[in-house]
């Protein structure tokens, strides 16, 4: 009996050239957060982009490189193409609560360009402050400025929700914190 010799081929996918190194990242408000995006060897001096919006065939373009390994910057948000290592960089700074999105990276073809969702989530951020024991009979208050003088008060201890942050006191431990949610 003749055994006729199986041959086994392996089934190869096709590969898209454009991924994001994670589908789903976050940031902390009024925090950063970064992107990768890498591309197959081919696409080095192709203009890539960073694009805000459901659908990507019409979204926002945020920023966009020129073509090079220059960083290029737009509103809150810069884009670097590295193209010795095929991948580009997003980095988005000053997160607010309304930066929650669906974004995509994307690279600039004739045709139909290549684009990846990524979705961007902002996390709460929780700041603590310790007062000394004197202090507790007084309205604590929450200032995201620095300059005291000029500083528009966002929340304080007589009511515990304004404007979506909350504040919580820990009398024993001499503590007030705020969560902040957004703005």
């Amino acid at each position: 009996m003749w055994l006729l010799p199986v041959l086994f081929l392996p089934i190869v996918q096709g590969s898209y050239p454009l991924m994001a190194v994670s589908n789903a990242v976050s940031g902390s408000v009024r925090g950063s957060l970064t992107v990768q995006c890498r591309y197959e060897p081919g696409w080095e001096t192709y203009k890539k982009w960073w694009c805000r919006g459901a659908n990507w065939e019409n979204c926002h373009i945020l920023v966009k490189t020129n073509g090079s390994g220059e960083k290029a910057k737009g509103n809150q948000v810069s884009i670097q193409d590295n193209q010795k290592m095929n991948m580009f960089t997003v980095t988005m700074e000053e997160l607010r609560w309304k930066d929650a999105d669906t974004y995509w990276c994307g690279i600039e073809k004739s045709g139909t360009d290549l684009g990846v969702k990524v979705k961007v989530t902002i996390d709460p951020v929780t700041v603590q402050c310790h007062y000394s024991p004197e202090w507790e009979t007084y309205v604590r208050s929450w200032c995201p400025d620095a300059d005291l003088s000029s500083c528009t008060i966002v929340v304080q201890t007589a009511g515990s929700e304004l404007k979506k942050n909350l504040v919580s006191i820990n009398q024993k431990m001499h503590t007030f914190s705020m969560t902040i949610w957004g703005e």
